[in-house]
């Protein structure tokens, strides 16, 4: 989708569909929708009196939050229509509103056949929000609710927008809006490529795949990479990577991708899950629904977008991601439960389940990312289902940490950019549970404490030789939210590609 921002007004502009909103409550129109307004029928140029205020008038549309609807110009301006999408209240608008509208309206367009389309910026007049934020906000949504996944679909391409533009009539904003439709685009995109990983099939994503991704991502966004094979991964001696992959014919690999070498000042580090796909290995899973285990490289895919974000908005701050990528797969050279694993730290996991296959390719990569003595260290991952059932499908990923500044960042960081986190308490009693009678620290203790548990055990491998926790560090468990069940604002049936906009924001303001 070609996107542009122009200083028009928007009721003379040619396109397949004008897209104006309307605040609910709101019965007479002002700015661009009252100019559109009055183009459509207002008689002798009395305001509030043309096609979009009889709607309104007729209680056929109320402004409702994603409300949409479709109207026809006969002709009285160029573009052949007009959609109008609901803002909601004003008092409750919101950058996130502006998305899902703007991804709905965008939506609605592409699915009359629409080719280029011009928008308003959302919220950026009487909404009240920065205009800058609403663009940025207006495009994210717009890129974000137009995606499709068509890789394995035969024959035409269907429907898609090819043109964007962004009108803006005050020459007082343009730079501004300018600036946020750019950054918008870049992180639209970002989620975008984290979506089209998630949803590709495990077998044309092997971990072999999904580094020969991150190596094309890193050139386009000017990152340099570096990718470990199998005999990398062994020298490292990252004993829970290599357990993992042993029973898979796909070998693993291990990618660090770097946004700014050559600042030699502590990075923030984000590490991503790439386990391409999940059978559960020995402690093999129920098979129904075991398709979805191909999104649980999820976490790696979230680094993967935000990396490439980071790089296309030339962030000054210095950023490195880690990502182990593996397959888990039962065979007769897989882990087993009971074996006893030499971790990169030193540290011997006795495997209660083969299941519980990402904390130890995490621990691994955090072990690793201590050479870096980064300023902190962010890692994601589609880790417990018991994260899901705690938090709901689609409504929040889980948060642990061992600094609560930190996490409070990371909150902010989630809230602006309209992902929910919720912090998850980190008591001593989890690390407890996971002491071994015959090891170290054992990887699972079964159903009870599963999501505690999960953490505490990844936090043994940011600590030092003395015990002490070598940097901030924060784990999000980001199972709940893998898949979108339905088409709402943005979001798409499909991967969420959860995770992307947070750590963007994080790396500005971390």
């Amino acid at each position: 989708m070609k996107i542009s921002v122009i200083q028009k007004q928007i009721q003379a502009l040619p396109a397949d569909a004008l897209i104006v909103n309307w605040f609910e409550g709101a019965m007479t129109p002002t700015g661009a929708a009252g100019a559109v307004d009055s183009a459509l029928g207002a008689t002798d140029g009395i305001p509030g009196d043309g096609m979009l205020s009889r709607l309104i008038k007729l209680g056929d549309f109320k402004g409702k939050h994603n409300e949409v609807a479709v109207l026809y110009t006969n002709g009285l301006i160029p573009s052949p229509r007009v959609i109008l999408v609901g803002l909601g209240s004003k008092d409750k608008l919101t950058p996130d509103r502006v998305r899902q509208a703007s991804g709905t309206a965008v939506r609605k367009a592409r699915d009359l056949g629409c080719k280029h389309v011009t928008s308003v910026v959302h919220g950026g007049g009487i909404g009240g929000l920065d205009v800058r934020i609403a663009a940025q906000a207006t495009i994210e949504g717009a890129v974000m609710g137009a995606y499709q996944f068509r890789e394995y679909k035969s024959g035409a391409n269907g429907k898609a927008i090819d043109e964007l533009t962004l009108v803006e009539f005050n020459p007082a904003r343009q730079q501004a809006v300018r600036s946020g439709a750019q950054d918008g685009e870049i992180i639209a995109q970002g989620v975008n490529t984290a979506r089209t990983l998630i949803n590709r099939a495990p077998n044309h994503l092997t971990p072999a795949l999904l580094a020969d991704a991150a190596r094309e991502i890193s050139t386009a966004s000017g990152l340099t990479a570096t990718i470990l094979d199998e005999v990398g991964i062994a020298q490292l001696k990252m004993g829970g990577i290599m357990a993992v992959a042993q029973g898979s014919a796909s070998r693993p690999r291990f990618v660090v991708l770097d946004s700014a070498p050559d600042n030699k000042t502590p990075p923030l580090v984000l590490v991503g899950k790439g386990v391409t796909f999940d059978s559960g290995g020995i402690s093999l899973k129920d098979p129904a629904g075991m398709e979805s285990m191909k999104a649980d490289m999820g976490g790696a895919a979230a680094v993967l977008g935000a990396m490439q974000a980071i790089g296309q908005l030339h962030l000054p701050q210095r950023v490195i991601a880690l990502l182990p990528m593996v397959e888990n797969m039962p065979s007769g050279r897989s882990f087993r439960p009971g074996d006893v694993v030499t971790m990169m730290s030193g540290l011997k996991v006795e495997i209660i389940s083969t299941d519980a296959e990402g904390r130890m390719i995490l621990a691994d990569a955090l072990h690793y990312a201590q050479r870096y003595q980064p300023r902190a260290v962010v890692d994601l991952a589609t880790l417990t289902g018991a994260c899901v059932v705690a938090l709901g499908e689609g409504v929040a990923a889980g948060l642990f940490s061992n600094d609560d500044a930190f996490a409070m960042q990371l909150l902010k960081s989630a809230a602006a950019a309209g992902e929910r986190l919720w912090q998850l308490p980190m008591f001593p009693e989890y690390g407890e549970k996971i002491k071994s009678d015959v090891a170290d620290i054992k990887n699972s203790t079964g159903r009870t404490a599963g999501i505690g548990t999960s953490a505490w055990f990844l936090k043994r491998f940011i600590e030092t030789e003395q015990g002490k926790d070598a940097f901030p560090w924060a784990h999000i468990d980001m199972a709940p939210m893998m898949f979108n069940t339905e088409n709402k604002g943005y979001q798409l049936h499909g991967a969420m590609g959860f995770g992307v906009r947070t750590l963007v924001e994080l790396a500005r303001v971390c």
